[in-house]
């Protein structure tokens, strides 16, 4: 069970907001969230979330909805806010995750979705967003031309900030905090997804490619993430901080 006083935002349950138009379903998943101490809103159509979102903790979205479609909605959510969003869809296959995630989505589940398994995933999001949160309070990382404020959630890059996901902030500010030194796609994965990488998962690669795409950075020849064939990434330069 997530516990109550540890939600993204305010005091009380995790605000979830589940966008779903099979009306079924919806109830179900709702049912099974609040008996598990989170306060649920539903809603059948994509383009009523972008208002709703803002008042969330978390967005559980399903890929196929009627009107604006979960990745439209998705896009126009991550140009606003970095709210953790799931995505949720009855198609299966990696190119459809790999779309999911470079919309901006922290993590995706194909349908039929296990209940235990979609409260792990939401457990685990939250968890991350109340560590950003609390950690390094007063941390300032500077490796070369790339400034990571944690306290303020922050990245600059020659003084210009950058936009970040929760997620991919998490990520450059492991990678920078380590600078020099590998980081492993265990390590990444344990801290983007709450689980040890299984050696096909490709979650942890594409967030680095979102980031090397942020930061301007070319895999073939980089100047700031480096990856170690086998092993991870490394950040380079040396950390002064």
């Amino acid at each position: 069970m997530y516990p109550a006083n540890m939600p993204g935002k305010g005091q009380g349950p995790p605000r979830i907001l589940l966008v779903e138009d099979d009306v079924p379903l919806a109830a179900e998943v709702a049912d099974f969230l609040t008996r598990n101490n989170f306060s649920v809103r539903i809603l059948h159509r994509g383009e009523m979330a972008l208002a709703a979102a803002r008042d969330s903790d978390l967005v559980v979205l399903d890929w196929m909805l009627p009107g604006m479609d979960g990745l439209s909605v998705c896009r126009a959510i991550r140009r606003k806010s970095t709210i953790p969003i799931l995505m949720l869809t009855a198609r299966e296959g990696d190119a459809l995750e790999v779309e999911a995630l470079n919309c901006g989505a922290d993590d995706y589940l194909a349908k039929p979705v296990r209940p235990s398994v979609l409260l792990a995933r939401i457990q685990a999001l939250l968890r991350r967003v109340s560590d950003n949160s609390t950690r390094d309070s007063g941390g300032l990382t500077i490796v070369g031309r790339i400034q990571v404020d944690s306290s303020r959630r922050q990245v600059t890059i020659d003084g210009n900030e950058l936009s970040l996901t929760d997620n991919e902030f998490l990520a450059l500010h492991m990678l920078a905090r380590h600078a020099g030194r590998v980081v492993t796609r265990d390590d990444l994965s344990l801290a983007l997804q709450g689980r040890p990488h299984d050696g096909l998962d490709r979650t942890v690669d594409q967030y680095i490619a979102r980031i090397r795409r942020i930061l301007g950075d070319d895999a073939r020849s980089p100047k700031f993430i480096k990856t170690v064939r086998g092993e991870g990434y490394l950040m380079v330069g040396e950390v002064k901080s």
